[in-house]
């Protein structure tokens, strides 16, 4: 509880301080054709999560007696850390950052952090040793790249942390997983630091050195969870469902159109949203609705471990959220066809 706390105060005080518009470490974020804000925003919020999380976490570290996964998991976070401040600064090359990405995937997994076995409610699929490596590997590639690619809306990226961490805390108690849930709550607890500043409208922007690192703690505390029995990938994965799911099936949209998936855009359904006149504020507040839904469903599917009852859960909760963003894109193009003829 102390960690959780020295988290979130240390992450209060340095992002009031970034916020501020004399900070000499503000990284104005200029609009652009692709943004969905007017003015320029510090994009430097990321690095007060970052403190709190890393001062937190070392802490905790180091009162375990340094276990080498957990020691992996921050040399990875400062890896990624690294590289995003510095694209946050002058831009690096996608090769360079995929090269310290994988870097730090392949050092968490490693320690034994990867999915052996997949386990649904309704089977168990063990896979070979190479493609459980494979597919733990891409699994902390698109979760670095997912978040940074839903990063773009105030109050976006870091409401949904807040609320997917605390989820994975309170599982990891459930569980007797006393490091899980702590480190899951100093997270959460930066998060919700940080989201004073970024919620509608915002003060400070989190950047790719704040996103990327949540979306490698994401998906490495998924697998985490997985290989330890705290709780199966798939119910990380709903928890984080509506980010997932937009993130995805958008990629693979603009992948079908042949568009450069690398670079930056406005096709994700939340921005989408913003642009049709929904504006931030009651988009964001929709997103926090769907997923503190998918929350529920997923924790009432752990506390409850009936497989029918799970299977049903799973089933319903991915294909809501996969039909309702097709209907929902399907209805916005047509808006923004009927909007090019006006």
């Amino acid at each position: 509880m102390l960690l959780t706390g020295l988290s979130t105060i240390t992450s209060l005080v340095l992002v009031y301080l970034l916020s501020r518009p004399d900070s000499p470490l503000a990284i104005p974020d200029e609009p652009n054709a692709r943004s969905l804000h007017s003015v320029p925003v510090s994009r430097t919020g990321g690095l007060g999560i970052l403190a709190g999380i890393l001062l937190a976490g070392g802490l905790l570290i180091a009162r375990q007696g340094y276990p080498v996964y957990l020691v992996a998991l921050f040399v990875g976070i400062l890896l990624i850390a690294s590289i995003s401040l510095v694209d946050d600064k002058r831009g690096v090359s996608v090769r360079y950052r995929l090269a310290v990405h994988a870097l730090a995937a392949v050092l968490f997994i490693h320690y034994g952090f990867y999915v052996g076995i997949v386990k649904l409610p309704f089977f168990s699929l063990e896979l070979p040793t190479w493609l459980a490596f494979l597919f733990s590997f891409l699994l902390i590639l698109w979760g670095i790249n997912l978040f940074n690619f839903m990063d773009g809306m105030d109050g976006f990226a870091g409401g949904m942390a807040l609320v997917g961490f605390s989820s994975f805390s309170l599982l990891g108690m459930k569980a007797d997983a006393p490091d899980f849930a702590l480190l899951a709550a100093i997270v959460a607890g930066a998060n919700g630091a940080f989201l004073l500043f970024n919620f509608p409208p915002a003060r400070i922007f989190m950047g790719d050195a704040g996103s990327s690192v949540q979306g490698f703690l994401m998906a490495a505390m998924m697998l985490w969870a997985d290989a330890a029995g705290i709780f199966p990938l798939w119910i990380g994965v709903l928890i984080f469902a509506p980010f997932i799911v937009d993130a995805t099936l958008t990629l693979l949209r603009r992948t079908l159109r042949g568009e450069r998936i690398w670079l930056a855009h406005r096709s994700h359904l939340y921005q989408r949203l913003v642009l049709s006149g929904w504006g931030h504020r009651r988009t964001v507040l929709t997103e926090y609705g769907l997923m503190l839904i998918c929350v529920l469903l997923a924790i009432g599917a752990v506390f409850f471990p009936d497989p029918v009852l799970q299977t049903g859960i799973f089933i319903a909760s991915i294909s809501f959220c996969i039909l309702g963003y097709v209907f929902v894109s399907h209805h916005l193009s047509r808006q923004e066809r009927h909007a090019e003829f006006e």
